[in-house]
């Protein structure tokens, strides 16, 4: 199956408001999913025979900046048996307030790899994800303060007495 081919496919089984829009320009074209529905379509896309997407190959929370104060998650799929391969992207807009994190649903119940990936992403940029297993930090401490790859994070000058900056 192709871009186009996968974009029906999912319109139909999904409904229209799945598939909000699509990206083309880049190396690979990406599907832009309503992010409430991203289980659902992880789900199809990997059950169906058609395609057969049985492997997420990258997770990856994005920061699109201040200025639009939006976050997103771009999803690597790749069919193995179909070598093929299909970008999705969600993202939703956030006031930045460290209280109140974007949140998108967990897709660990599709991909069990989503665990880590979700993870990294919760720690770096502070992205909640709904429905995950345990979701807590993977490479900063338990008690670190903010998420180093948000766009507007200051990078603290101590951490428990250490010189880090």
């Amino acid at each position: 199956m192709n871009f186009e081919d996968i974009k029906i496919l999912l319109t139909e089984k999904l409904g229209l408001e799945v598939v909000t829009g699509e990206e083309t320009s880049g190396l690979q074209p990406a599907l832009l999913i309503e992010p409430d529905h991203i289980a659902e379509v992880c789900l199809e896309l990997r059950n169906n025979p058609n395609t057969y997407f049985d492997f997420l190959s990258s997770l990856s929370g994005v920061d699109y900046g201040t200025a639009t104060n939006r976050f997103g998650v771009v999803y690597h799929l790749a069919s193995i048996p179909y070598q093929t391969q299909l970008t999705l992207k969600i993202s939703k807009e956030n006031n930045r307030d460290l209280n109140d994190l974007p949140t998108f649903p967990s897709i660990t119940s599709v991909y069990r790899t989503a665990d880590w990936h979700e993870r990294e992403a919760y720690d770096l940029v502070g992205i909640f994800f709904k429905g995950h297993p345990d979701l807590r930090r993977i490479l900063l401490p338990d008690d670190w303060e903010g998420y180093p790859l948000r766009k507007d994070y200051k990078t603290a000058e101590y951490y428990k007495g250490i010189k880090i900056d």
